[in-house]
C-alpha cells in the first residue's frame, strides 16, 4: 500500500467497488447527495468542499445559490459528511480589525486545514473574478487575508501543509468572461497575503477532454509517490463545454514538477445529474477525504452545477491508472 500522509478518517463514507466496474473511480450509489432546493432560499448547492471536524463529524462550506441567482458561502454541519445542516445565511467576513468586508458574489471555496487553521480558498468578486482567501478556527469568525491575486483568476487550491515557512497554492489565471482557456500555476507565501514566484505547472494536452482548459479540483493528497491531484478537464463540443476529472502526481518538494499525468479522464459525465442541470455535463471535483489507515478516498464534485454528488477511489488504485495512462515523458 502506497504510503499517504493523512490522518485517520474511519467514519469517512464509503462505498466498495461495483462488480464488473473498470474506472478507477466509482459513483456513489444514493447520488446526489444534496439535492435541488436543500435550505432556504438557496436553490442549488454545488461546488463545495468538506473537511474532518470535531468529535468525529464532518463541516463544509458550500456554494449556495441563492433564490436571486446569486451564490454566496454558506456553512454546513454533519454526523456523516452526508446529511447536512446549513447555516441560516451567508457566512460574513471582516478584516483584521472586524470590519465587515464580505464579498458581493463567492463561489467555488476550498477548504484546508494547516495546524490548527482553516483556510477558505473562494473565487470572490475583487473589480472582476479573482481569489479570496480567509481563515477561521471555529466556523463563527472569519478574517480575510485580503486581495493577493490581480484580477483575473479562479480555482485557487491550497496545499495541506507548509513548504518550510511557505504555504503554496495553486491557481488558474483566467479573463473576465467563461473563459476558453486555462493553464495550472503555482504560486507561494510566507503570509497567505503577498504571493509570488510564480511557476506554470500544467496546462492543456492533446487528449480532446481536457483541450480547452484545466484546472485544480481537490487539495492535493500527499503520498510517497508524491501529491496527488485531481483536477478538472474541459472539452469543447457543439453544445458548449464538457467538464471531467482528471488526475495527476507532482513532486512532493517543488509541485510545479509533474511527475505523472493520465491521458484518460477518471470521471466524465454520463448519470443524469451530471448531464442535465443548469449547465449541463459537469464533473468538478471541490473536495477529497483520505483515510490514511486504508487509502480510501472520497471525492465530492459539483454535477451540472446543480447538485453535489460523492465518488470513490483508494490512492493505490488512482496512482496505478495515472501510471498506466501516463502522458510525462
Amino acid at each position: 500500500m502506497i504510503k499517504t500522509f493523512a490522518q485517520s478518517i474511519p467514519n469517512m463514507p464509503w462505498q466498495e467497488k461495483p462488480a464488473g466496474y473498470t474506472l478507477p473511480v466509482w459513483r456513489y450509489s444514493e447520488n446526489p447527495v444534496i439535492k435541488r432546493n436543500p435550505a432556504p432560499n438557496v436553490s442549488r448547492i454545488f461546488n463545495s468542499a468538506v473537511c474532518p471536524w470535531r468529535d468525529g463529524g464532518f463541516v463544509g462550506v458550500f456554494r449556495a445559490e441563492t433564490c436571486n441567482g446569486i451564490p454566496y458561502l454558506y456553512i454546513g454541519f454533519s454526523p456523516d459528511a452526508l446529511n447536512w445542516k446549513f447555516s441560516d445565511g451567508a457566512i460574513k467576513i471582516t478584516d483584521e480589525n472586524g470590519n465587515d468586508v464580505s464579498p458581493t458574489y463567492a463561489y467555488d471555496p476550498r477548504l484546508v486545514k494547516i495546524g490548527d487553521v482553516y483556510h477558505i480558498i473562494w473565487c470572490t468578486n475583487f473589480h472582476g473574478a479573482s481569489i479570496g482567501i480567509a481563515t477561521t478556527t471555529d466556523f463563527k469568525t472569519f478574517t480575510s487575508r485580503g486581495n493577493g491575486f490581480l484580477p483575473f483568476n479562479r480555482n485557487g487550491v491550497l496545499f495541506p501543509r507548509k513548504f518550510g515557512d511557505m504555504y503554496y497554492m495553486l491557481t488558474r489565471p483566467s479573463d473576465s468572461g467563461h473563459t476558453p482557456f486555462g493553464d495550472i500555476f503555482l504560486s507561494e507565501s510566507n503570509d497567505l497575503l503577498h504571493w509570488g514566484n510564480h511557476k506554470f505547472v500544467f496546462g492543456t494536452s492533446g487528449e480532446w477532454w481536457q483541450s480547452v482548459k484545466v484546472g485544480a479540483g481537490c487539495a492535493p493528497i500527499e503520498t510517497e509517490r508524491g501529491w496527488l491531484l485531481f483536477y478538472h478537464g474541459v472539452t469543447g463540443t457543439c453544445t458548449g463545454f464538457v467538464y471531467s476529472m482528471g488526475a495527476a502526481l507532482l513532486d512532493r518538494n517543488d509541485p510545479s514538477k509533474v511527475l505523472a499525468r493520465s491521458g484518460n479522464f477518471l470521471l466524465t459525465p454520463e448519470e443524469e445529474y451530471e448531464e442535465r442541470g443548469f449547465v449541463p455535463s459537469v464533473v468538478f471535483p471541490c473536495a477529497a477525504l483520505v483515510d490514511a489507515d486504508t487509502n480510501r478516498i472520497a471525492i465530492y464534485y459539483g454535477a451540472a452545477d446543480t447538485f453535489t454528488a460523492l465518488c470513490f477511489t483508494t490512492v493505490d488504485e488512482v496512482i496505478s491508472y495515472i501510471d498506466k495512462y501516463n502522458i510525462i515523458k
